[in-house]
């Protein structure tokens, strides 16, 4: 896994959060993504910090929207591939 699949996990869940009708969630959701590119564009991301707070994050949405969750998921995975 490598940075470039974390991108492409990244905009696959723009691209579903573009699609969300649930507009209470949207912003919160895009409020997630947008931490996790700025942490991860200054290289600040501080393993399993980062990981620990995105996987609390991603509980709320679980089951209200299991794609997006999905996706998260993914990223979780591959930014502990990473080692981050």
């Amino acid at each position: 896994m490598s940075r470039e699949h974390l991108q492409d996990l990244l905009d696959r869940l723009r691209g579903e959060l573009a699609e969300l009708e649930d507009r209470d969630s949207r912003p919160r959701l895009e409020a997630l993504v947008a931490d996790l590119e700025r942490e991860l564009a200054a290289d600040q991301a501080e393993g399993a910090g980062l990981t620990q707070e995105l996987k609390r994050r991603v509980e709320s949405f679980e089951v209200e929207h299991p794609r997006v969750t999905a996706i998260l998921n993914d990223v979780m995975v591959t930014l502990s591939n990473l080692g981050i």
